[in-house]
């Protein structure tokens, strides 16, 4: 008899509790691409498309797992690593979880590729103007004034994924709700109807 092998499994939120994995949707880019505002699109056409999916943002994570971390590459890493085992533990509990982070790190990405059972990576890019016109948080025009230091794009280079599963370009010519259907198409995503 042939074994199951948790890669085996199929995600599908009917089957949350019983044992199968969700999927892990890993939202990367630099600041001011858009990752946040595109995820929470993402996750309400998951949820219109009868999934049971969960949202966590960076900032807010930070705020929950980063009392001890400073933002060093070698703390941005720690902290990623966290982000990822977290994502790990609720997917294998059935949901389908959206993280949406810098995490620009070669080593995170080879990490979650080996380890969640089912994994897309979505790389979300800007063009550098936009980048600069979006910043809202001002860290783009501090850290070029050198106020403020350990800016991924400015003086940590970012490690962009080799190989993503989908590249977003979203310099905003384009609605959140329009770019999460596009990438509800390229993901192959289908909609779902009750369980019978």
């Amino acid at each position: 008899m042939r074994r199951t092998l948790l890669t085996d499994m199929v995600a599908d939120p009917r089957t949350r509790g019983k044992g199968r994995p969700g999927t892990v949707f890993w939202f990367t880019g630099l600041a001011g691409s858009g990752k946040t505002t595109l995820a929470r699109a993402f996750l309400n056409a998951l949820h219109g498309s009868g999934r049971e999916a969960i949202l966590l943002d960076g900032d807010s994570l930070r705020e929950v797992f980063a009392d001890d971390l400073g933002y060093t590459r070698e703390e941005r890493l720690i902290l990623a690593r966290r982000y990822a085992r977290l994502c790990k533990l609720l997917s294998l509990q059935g949901f389908d979880v959206i993280c949406s982070t810098i995490s620009l790190f070669h080593e995170v990405h080879d990490w979650n590729r080996a380890n969640f059972p089912a994994y897309r990576e979505i790389l979300v890019s800007a063009h550098r103007d936009v980048l600069l016109q979006r910043d809202q948080k001002g860290l783009y025009s501090q850290a070029t004034s050198g106020l403020v230091s350990n800016i991924v794009g400015v003086d940590l280079t970012p490690e962009l994924p080799l190989e993503p599963d989908v590249v977003l370009d979203n310099s905003g010519s384009e609605s959140p709700d329009a770019v999460a259907q596009v990438l509800m198409t390229r993901l192959n995503i289908e909609p779902i109807g009750d369980p019978t």
